[in-house]
């Protein structure tokens, strides 16, 4: 399953609906979570942004950046930001056995706390899907690309792929990585204040599973 649309399609989603890909709510929320880090720099910067919009997110962390950066990982859970797990290698399901996919999960988990699984690329197989269920986590796919991590594509098209297609109980996928870092900086800026303005409010993902 490879999704490159800025918008996730209802077919895909009515499809493969084992997954999470929005959050059916009436209210106005939308749900920012941010990949593959946390990276110094760019991840603190985000976490900075946030605190002056006073919105909360989900990290879904790749294990390896955690062990490298403790001290960033850290600072998202005391600011009230929510976690997942990203593998801790960045693997690719399909190229990945399930034996193998698992057990990079598993690592990944001894340093992220959390039952909220993204898999890199959004590429995972059926078998990798229902043993991941079997271990209680919940497949958190997206609603929204912001595609922050295309250079080919200009800042402000990041930003109106958030703008245009994102609604109440949207999950937005944004990356705190280097790659991304000049697409996503304006892109998240533009989309905290437009919704803002309008009203919404900027959750984790942790505070749906508790609610």
């Amino acid at each position: 399953m490879k999704i490159v649309r800025a918008k996730t399609p209802g077919i895909i989603k009515k499809i493969f609906s084992g997954y999470t890909w929005n959050i059916r709510t009436r209210k106005k929320t939308i749900y920012l979570t941010f990949d593959d880090g946390p990276i110094p720099g760019v991840t603190e910067w985000i976490l900075d942004t946030l605190s002056k919009y006073n919105a909360k997110a989900t990290f879904f962390c790749i294990g390896n950046n955690v062990t490298s950066n403790p001290e960033i990982y850290q600072r998202i859970l005391k600011e009230g930001h929510a976690v997942g797990n990203h593998t801790y290698n960045h693997l690719k399901g399909w190229n990945t056995t399930k034996e193998k996919y698992l057990q990079n999960i598993k690592e990944a988990a001894i340093h992220i706390d959390s039952k909220l699984f993204r898999p890199p690329y959004g590429r995972i197989t059926s078998s990798q899907a229902k043993e991941l269920r079997k271990m209680g986590y919940k497949i958190i796919m997206w609603d929204v690309l912001a595609m922050d991590w295309d250079a080919n594509i200009p800042k402000e098209k990041c930003a109106d792929n958030v703008l245009k297609n994102s609604k109440e109980g949207s999950i937005v996928v944004f990356h705190d990585s280097l790659k991304a870092e000049h697409n996503m900086k304006y892109a998240l800026t533009t989309t905290l204040d437009h919704f803002s303005k309008k009203g919404y409010s900027f959750e984790s993902l942790d505070s749906w599973i508790v609610g």
